[in-house]
């Protein structure tokens, strides 16, 4: 594994692993920003395949019971790729521990297509979330997240 695989992350973010920690810890912060540039900004779906283990479990409220494993993650992706175009992760702080990870992210992107039966708004949205990832053999194998979902929906103009 290279430093390369952490290029495109936003200038504020560190382009490298932090210097402590063990080699695993040091791992699963790549794989960790690779998940939020790569899949998330970019929308390389096949990246999931590398990042995440066949049976990984996405303890996400707001997309209960998703089938386990990368197959399970990609039309989630997908969709929010097709409601935001320009989607972006921006990781404004990392904390690795062992065998997890906790990151808070922002994110930012302009609603010119649907997102889970929400017409287009065409409205820029900026949110934070807070995400864990569970770490088994360098691959993530279960997701926690919650994100400011009221946030995102009065910023949708959905509720006030």
């Amino acid at each position: 594994m290279t430093l390369a695989l952490v290029v495109g992350c936003a200038p504020q973010e560190a382009r490298s692993p932090s210097s402590s920690g063990t080699p695993d810890e040091k791992l699963h912060e790549i794989v960790v920003r690779r998940y939020f540039d790569e899949v998330w900004s970019q929308g390389r779906l096949e990246v999931l395949d590398e990042l995440l283990a066949p049976g990984y479990v996405n303890h996400t409220p707001s997309t209960p019971d998703p089938p386990p494993g990368p197959g399970g993650l990609k039309p989630i992706v997908a969709a929010f790729r097709v409601a935001f175009p320009d989607l972006h992760f921006t990781i404004e702080d990392l904390f690795v521990k062992g065998d997890r990870v906790a990151v808070r992210v922002r994110m930012e992107g302009t609603q010119d297509g649907p997102l889970f039966g929400i017409a287009a708004t065409h409205r820029r949205v900026s949110v934070e979330q807070i995400n864990i990832e569970l770490f088994r053999g360098g691959k993530i194998v279960e997701h926690w997240r919650v994100t400011d979902e009221l946030g995102l929906m009065r910023q949708l103009g959905v509720v006030q």
